[in-house]
């Protein structure tokens, strides 16, 4: 399904708004590419003024900082929470905000690995 990311027909007030044009392709948004743990595999896609974008699509491996700033590239095991939703835990779908286990640890993902093409966390402490 796609998004349209235009302005509402409906005003903050709640009254109607009066379009001058009808939508746009250039405002529909991509799909949602929902990154899995698997083996590492990225997507170039094409954004607005023909820059690119690099997608995950599966990671084997996430950049753990933890406190100290140390950053270690770790295999991730499972996702464990998922904030944005909670079907996201079963299928194993990396957000950010979603918690991780790895060899070393759990771990809070803290990029976007949909948009940035990278799989960045950091250290929970338990």
């Amino acid at each position: 399904m796609t998004l349209w990311q235009g302005k509402s027909k409906r005003k903050v007030t709640g009254g109607r708004r009066r379009y001058s044009r009808k939508k746009r392709k250039f405002e529909i948004s991509q799909d949602f590419e929902k990154p899995v743990i698997g083996p590492e595999k990225r997507k170039l896609v094409r954004s607005l003024g023909g820059n690119q974008k690099n997608r995950v699509v599966n990671a084997e491996y996430a950049n753990i900082a933890d406190r100290e700033g140390n950053v270690q590239k770790v295999e991730i095991n499972n996702v464990l929470e998922n904030p944005a939703n909670p079907n996201y835990v079963q299928r194993n779908i990396l957000t950010k905000g979603a918690k991780v286990e790895t060899e070393i640890g759990k771990a809070v993902i803290t990029s976007r690995p949909g948009q940035d093409g990278v799989v960045n966390a950091i250290l929970v402490e338990e």
